[in-house]
């Protein structure tokens, strides 16, 4: 995964779009590709474009690990600490 976000991280910087890239913009970011990977599932008597459903989650995807890279945050640990809040939150059944 460090792999991976590195990728991303290297892919913005050599475009030039670090400037832009601040947490609003890209938590805007993360929203409007979500957005737009729900518009697969508006309608409920057609079936979603999969390929555009793997590009719009892949925006999304890619947004929040370049959010989580600028702001420091080790990924693991969040997801790791959101799960506990939510089994609490959430107990089994």
């Amino acid at each position: 995964m460090d792999d991976l976000i590195k990728k991303i991280i290297d892919f913005r910087n050599n475009r030039g779009w670090l400037e832009h890239d601040t947490p609003q913009s890209l938590a805007k970011s993360i929203i409007i590709e979500a957005a737009e990977l729900l518009e697969n599932y508006q309608w409920e008597d057609s079936e979603p474009d999969m390929e555009n459903v793997k590009e719009e989650l892949a925006d999304v995807l890619i947004y929040a690990l370049a959010m989580v890279h600028d702001l420091g945050f080790d990924y693991k640990k969040i997801i790791l600490e959101k799960l506990e809040k939510n089994k609490i939150k959430y107990p089994e059944i």
